[in-house]
């Protein structure tokens, strides 16, 4: 199985001895499927001052963690654009393959854990708000002509189904265990299901793009669009109809009351059990 790791290198709201602010190294393991344990991910921090904020500080840090953990990563995952170069660099100088992407659900959680419980307790703490890190919007673009479905549909499954998921057969997919953004097994969850003998095909070329989140566009031309990456976007349908609309609303709303848990599928007809491709994502604000 692919290990992959979340990283994250920026300032916290810590001031050292010469009034400037502490930067901390963080890395986890990710979660990957519904089965991992998310009280037992591997994890490691370190603390440098402003002076060490360079590739070879972060390579460094990288290393230490490697040699730490039961396996090394296959790849990291980033969510901030303004530390790209120096995290891509450190890593591609380990052999590390380095990604942007919003999938960082066990980075964000040991995130807000430390803002809450560790950061106030450190000396120098402030609580001024650091910068935004949300990329700018990207205007979406459609799907290329090859990977459009013939059809799609509106769904929802109980959480509790997602249990046995390791069982499901699929070509490509990814999930976390659903404990870690706090939804029970009675929730529903919203899904979109895309019909396509191309699915195959187009679940591959989805497993490169780092699926982030399906969000109902409501403009005066509502559509349903795909984020990926760390700032991509992708049109998957317009809601041309009033009954699209309708469902649409009601899978935001769904999506919403799911702590913004919802998932992606592809299939080659709607009378084959087996998925090409399967996506359990959620919704973050990153920081």
């Amino acid at each position: 199985m692919v290990t992959i790791w979340e990283l994250d290198f920026y300032s916290r709201p810590i001031l050292d001895e010469n009034n400037k602010k502490r930067w901390e190294v963080l890395i986890t393991e990710g979660t990957q499927t519904v089965e991992a344990d998310p009280d037992n991910l591997f994890r490691y921090s370190k603390f440098l001052s402003n002076t060490q904020v360079n590739s070879l500080e972060l390579k460094t840090a990288i290393e230490e963690a490697i040699a730490a953990a039961d396996a090394r990563p296959n790849r990291i995952r980033f969510f901030r654009l303004p530390m790209q170069a120096m995290i891509i660099r450190a890593c591609e100088a380990l052999g590390i393959a380095a990604k942007p992407s919003r999938r960082t659900l066990a980075l964000q959680r040991w995130l807000d854990y430390r803002k809450a419980e560790v950061y106030p307790q450190e000396p120098g703490y402030t609580d001024k708000p650091s910068p935004t890190v949300a990329a700018p919007p990207a205007s979406p673009r459609p799907l290329p002509d090859a990977l459009v479905g013939q059809q799609w549909a509106f769904v929802t499954l109980p959480a509790k189904d997602f249990a046995d998921m390791a069982d499901w057969p699929m070509d490509f997919g990814e999930a976390f265990p659903l404990s870690l953004a706090a939804v029970d097994g009675d929730t529903m969850i919203p899904g979109i299901v895309i019909f396509s003998p191309r699915a195959t095909a187009m679940a591959a070329w989805m497993s490169g793009l780092e699926l982030a989140e399906v969000q109902v566009e409501a403009t005066k031309s509502p559509r349903l669009i795909l984020e990926t990456g760390a700032a991509e976007s992708w049109i998957l349908s317009p809601l041309g109809t009033p009954e699209l609309k309708k469902e649409a609303e009601n899978f935001a709303a769904t999506k919403a009351a799911a702590n913004q848990v919802h998932f992606l599928a592809l299939q080659t007809s709607a009378d084959t059990e087996a998925f090409a491709g399967f996506w359990l994502m959620q919704g973050l604000i990153l920081g």
